[in-house]
């Protein structure tokens, strides 16, 4: 049986996977998408973020998962989906959501490529991206420190050092605290900054 499960999990089959529930996931927004529309409730903030609290617990799990996905697929943009998560939900909850969703992300991109390697990273991302931030990954204790600062502070992509992260020798619970620790403080502030920001925008221009 483990000769079998060795045959099954291959990178061509993971990516065969991926693209089974990158297929779903386009298809199950489109649904709700059109579905939403005719209910009428997109037209309306208000209205939305009422429909979203009717549906309680089912509504936060549909939406931790579909940032999960998006942190190991990029379906959608991070930025549009962290936003989405505070204008639905507020920006407590919505940071709480979003959190664990991208923490739960962050943990299966560092798994999938500590088992299955090279081959599903250039399949993820891009070898221009891969060339580009592979280099990193020579010095351990410089991977480390840079690591910590892009999760910190969004000054790379942290789901492609995330993928980097398990090739190298960086342990899982040092992995594990980085994003614990570190995730909390950027998702914080971009929440934050969508709130007052975008309601400063809306007083200046009204």
């Amino acid at each position: 049986s483990s000769v079998l499960r060795l045959n099954v999990m291959t990178p061509k089959n993971v990516r065969h996977l991926i693209n089974l529930a990158t297929l779903i996931v386009v298809i199950a927004l489109v649904v709700v998408t059109i579905y939403w529309y005719d209910l009428g409730i997109l037209s309306d903030v208000k209205v939305l973020q009422s429909y979203i609290a009717r549906l309680g617990l089912t509504g936060a799990l549909f939406f931790v998962v579909i940032q999960v996905i998006q942190v190991v697929i990029p379906i959608i943009p991070g930025g549009i989906s962290t936003a989405a998560g505070v204008i639905l939900f507020g920006p407590w909850f919505g940071f709480l959501y979003n959190y664990i969703g991208i923490a739960i992300g962050s943990f299966i991109n560092f798994f999938l490529a500590r088992r299955f390697g090279k081959p599903l990273l250039t399949y993820l991302i891009s070898e221009k991206t891969y060339e580009k931030y592979i280099g990193y990954t020579k010095n351990q204790t410089r991977f480390d420190h840079l690591f910590t600062l892009a999760i910190v502070l969004p000054v790379a992509p942290d789901d492609v050092l995330c993928l980097l992260a398990g090739l190298t020798k960086m342990t899982f619970t040092r992995f594990f605290w980085i994003i614990i620790l570190g995730k909390p403080i950027t998702i914080f502030a971009y929440s934050m900054s969508l709130l007052y920001g975008g309601r400063w925008l809306i007083d200046l221009f009204s």
